[in-house]
């Protein structure tokens, strides 16, 4: 494929199953397993759950995301973090700046937490489907832990090959996923074809009213249906908007076909315990082995969009600098957005097996889940509201009123979890949340300790140093942007009296395309003193001392800025440590060590 080339109608749609839809369209494999455990099966129940189910679906994922959040995003992109960036421009400073950054913040926290429990859950549903094979009868808790988390670090592993090559591969065994999950639940529907009626909200109005407290908690199992809703809005970027969207369409209707199947099969089969994989196997014994199969193969795809949405978050985070600098590795020439981090690749892995054996089985783990999903979809409709009451477009914040009421009172029926293992939610949340917070904080209380000059302030102490004598040949000072001071070149050039006969500023900018590079050099902005710009694509490798020779620059030496932090205050010591053991931006560009001067910069905060 060709740079920028997009994906053709049915390629883009079948790239979107394979990497965005893995993980709502697993969840019917343990959705209706989990309610019935805590419901008697009577008709009235069944029907009124798989309404519930169906309108679930409808306002969580149809509404809010595929409709609403869809038609917010910035370059292509989507996620928190994005109507973050949309609503600061909206929003003078001040307590309401301050509300929507802790609130994304939040959702990123959570989202990321999610990112943990997800693969969890759905690896282990499917391999605990082995239990019906009779030769498999027996196998126990910790066997069945063993292989999923053999699997989890087989699909962890190949990360690094990139996300486009990996929805390549599983964009067509999702397509196959989904057709079974559409069969399976039509060949179940002729058992029971009164279930169609459950489509109308009536049943799900009256399934509430006549179950009072106890109904009004089912909605915190109910909500499994809708894990991964999110990742339509996060992963947004990978593929493009109209794909996903496309997709989607698909994936809604396979999901509520075999949802009424699976409704079906609870009426005539009401002592069934694992309901999708006994109804498949009811179908077919040949084909329930293959389906298994499909299933170990669908849940590893559904961890992968999460893993990708993860990383998807991380950068934007690392983009708008609430997270500190990854090693990021760009795996795609069509998008940015396609990319591998090995150190949030390794993290994730890590904490996944560590859940699997905190929680044991699925079931365990839906106890769980549910808080961070509900948190995100809360936040994401109250920021919605408030970009939508600032546009043209207000007609939506009654609909986005409505949807962010809904995402509450799921939010609140989870908070019944919270004893039964869904404060994990939350220890999951809190670290990124932690980090987020003491790195945004760190950089602005930095920043005020370091006091950056402006160009022209500095050019008058330049000036008379410049003057008094300056020592033979160039020297290179590295700054973000050249009309900024940085302390360290303060320090150099006006303390330590170190100006040489050529002076140069270089800036390194990123820009949105993935290829091209530029150049450019504004001569004398002071006696001897010049800025060199390179403007370069994300995927763009360059040799930095190449370009400064094509230029005319024949450096002598090469200054850097290191800032070295004394501080008593706990926060600021793990600011501290988070940028020590972050990249620094010269260790990404091969520049020669022999010329290299790192100028350390005490500085107090």
């Amino acid at each position: 494929m060709k740079h920028g080339q997009p994906d053709s109608f049915w390629g883009g749609i079948i790239k979107s199953m394979g990497l965005v839809f893995g993980d709502i369209g697993t969840s019917p494999i343990y959705t209706l397993t989990v309610i019935i455990a805590l419901t008697k099966p009577t008709q009235e129940n069944v029907f009124g759950i798989i309404s519930l189910i169906v309108w679930t679906l409808m306002i969580l994922v149809n509404i809010e995301y595929a409709l609403l959040a869809m038609s917010l995003s910035r370059k292509g992109e989507g996620g928190t973090i994005v109507l973050r960036e949309i609503l600061v421009r909206m929003i003078k400073p001040g307590r309401q700046m301050v509300f929507v950054s802790f609130l994304s913040y939040l959702g990123v926290a959570l989202l990321l937490g999610d990112g943990v429990i997800t693969p969890a859950i759905s690896i282990l549903s499917a391999v605990e489907g082995a239990l019906l094979i009779p030769s498999l009868s027996g196998l126990s808790q910790g066997a069945i832990i063993l292989i999923a988390a053999i699997i989890a670090v087989c699909l962890f592993v190949f990360q690094f090959k990139g996300t486009d090559k990996v929805a390549n591969a599983f964009g067509p065994i999702m397509v196959v996923w989904f057709a079974s999950l559409t069969l399976s639940g039509i060949i179940a529907l002729y058992s029971f074809p009164g279930i169609l009626a459950a489509i109308s909200p009536h049943y799900a109005i009256k399934f509430l009213v006549h179950n009072g407290m106890s109904g009004f908690f089912i909605l915190s199992e109910v909500i499994l249906c809708a894990t991964g809703g999110e990742a339509l809005y996060a992963d947004m970027g990978h593929l493009g908007r109209k794909p996903v969207k496309r997709a989607w369409y698909f994936v809604f209707v396979a999901l509520v076909i075999n949802y009424l199947g699976q409704g079906a099969f609870i009426l005539t089969h009401p002592d069934a315990k694992n309901i999708l994989f006994g109804m498949v196997q009811s179908q077919s014994a040949t084909l329930y082995i293959p389906f298994l199969i499909l299933t170990v193969m669908a849940t590893v795809i559904a961890s992968q969009a999460l893993i990708s949405g993860v990383f998807s978050i991380v950068y934007q985070g690392i983009t708008t600098r609430i997270l500190p600098l990854f090693k990021v590795d760009y795996t795609s020439h069509q998008l940015k957005s396609q990319i591998y981090i090995g150190a949030v690749n390794w993290i994730l892995l890590a904490l996944v097996i560590m859940i699997m054996l905190i929680f044991k089985k699925s079931e365990n783990l839906a106890a769980a889940y549910g808080l961070a999903v509900t948190g995100t979809m809360t936040i994401t409709g109250i920021m919605m509201v408030m970009i939508f009451s600032r546009t043209r477009k207000k007609w939506k914040v009654p609909v986005a009123l409505l949807v962010t009421i809904v995402d509450a009172i799921f939010l609140i029926s989870n908070l019944n979890k919270l004893p039964h293992g869904g404060y994990w939610s939350l220890i999951l949340a809190s670290i990124p949340l932690s980090a987020i917070l003491i790195w945004t904080k760190g950089q602005r209380a930095l920043y005020l300790a370091l006091k950056p000059l402006d160009l022209e302030t500095y050019l008058i102490s330049y000036e008379q140093i410049y003057k008094k004598g300056h020592i033979a040949g160039t020297g290179l000072f590295f700054v973000k942007e050249w009309n900024t001071i940085p302390p360290y070149l303060v320090h150099c050039t006006i303390r330590s009296n170190i100006i040489y006969e050529r002076n140069v500023l270089i800036s390194i900018v990123r820009t949105d395309d993935p290829y091209g590079l530029e150049s450019s050099i504004t001569a004398a902005l002071g006696t001897g003193l010049d800025a060199f710009e390179i403007r370069a694509g994300y995927m763009e490798i360059f040799d930095i001392e190449q370009l400064l020779k094509d230029n005319g620059i024949v450096e002598k030496v090469i200054f850097y800025g290191i800032e070295d932090i004394a501080t008593g205050n706990p926060a600021w010591k793990v600011f501290s440590t988070l940028k020590k053991l972050t990249p620094n931006f010269v260790q990404f560009n091969k520049l020669p060590a022999a010329k290299l001067q790192g100028v350390v910069t005490r500085v107090e905060m």
